[in-house]
């Protein structure tokens, strides 16, 4: 279970190496101590060509009505994943891919 992650390459580097169009407003490297509720640079699809964006790192299930509203959660067990309340529709339907160098608890 990370906790913490690192993220050393530029992020037109990183853009350039997913064939993705980088957003202008994600946060640009090295940062060696990224923790929950950052904004982190993630991957997503949209109409057949692949984003790089920014998004808030942690899960907030389809329950929560804002960030505050219970516990943040930022890992899930593969295992468990499709069947836990909290992941199911999720795991599903709506995927990312988070790029990061390292992790670390």
């Amino acid at each position: 279970m990370c906790g913490r992650m690192t993220i050393t390459h530029k992020v037109d580097a990183m853009a350039r190496f997913i064939d993705a169009a980088p957003a202008n407003d994600l946060p640009d490297g090295p940062r060696f101590n990224v923790c929950p509720t950052q904004a982190v640079g993630v991957v997503t699809s949209a109409e057949g060509s692949r984003l790089f964006r920014p998004m808030r790192w942690g899960f907030l299930p389809r329950w929560y009505k804002s960030p505050t509203d219970g516990p943040l959660l930022i890992n899930a067990r593969a295992e468990t994943i499709a069947e836990k309340p909290a992941f199911r529709d999720a795991c599903r339907q709506r995927r990312c891919l988070v790029l990061a160098t390292g992790f670390y608890e």
